[in-house]
């Protein structure tokens, strides 16, 4: 039988650093709301949140890669909201934050998780950030929180003792 292993959100004694972005600001405190809501409803004390609020979307990356060289955060969780203007800024804003993210993730060992919303609309955002379509700040906690954990029970595997 093979070892399969699965991570549950598991927030106690965890540690969470969010970086917000301040754009688009009326979805990215619901997107907080909804993240902190979570991690509070698994556990994590307020004590062991760390919020960094910056300028934008583009800046999330670097914000990011601060909390984890803090060594303050066993995960990380990024929020912003990029809506679709008639530019072609768009496109390059969620390039940048989607490539940021995977770098400081893999670079930095620590579990992210992503609820950058990237809408056609502030509709669509909207519904995205508590509205009929969820939170996806609540979505990024759980990915976080379980991540940590999937990663707690390998190291625990891989120093438990064998016959």
């Amino acid at each position: 039988m093979p070892k399969i292993l699965h991570g549950e959100p598991r927030g106690t004694a965890r540690r969470v650093g969010i970086a917000v972005a301040r754009f688009n600001e009326v979805v990215t405190e619901r997107l907080l709301a909804g993240a902190l809501a979570t991690l509070h409803a698994h556990g994590v004390d307020d004590a062991d949140i760390t919020v960094l609020w910056v300028p934008g979307a583009f800046e999330l990356p670097m914000a990011c890669r601060w909390l984890a060289q803090s060594g303050l955060v066993d995960a990380l969780i990024m929020l912003g909201a990029v809506v679709r203007g008639g530019t072609d800024h768009y496109d390059y804003v969620c390039s940048g934050v989607t490539d940021g993210a995977m770098r400081v993730g893999l670079e930095a060992g620590l579990p992210l998780g992503f609820g950058v919303l990237t809408c056609a609309s502030m509709d669509q955002a909207l519904a995205r950030a508590g509205g009929d379509a969820g939170n996806k700040g609540s979505d990024a906690a759980i990915a976080a929180l379980a991540m940590v954990d999937l990663g707690a029970q390998l190291s625990s595997a891989k120093t438990r003792p064998t016959g």
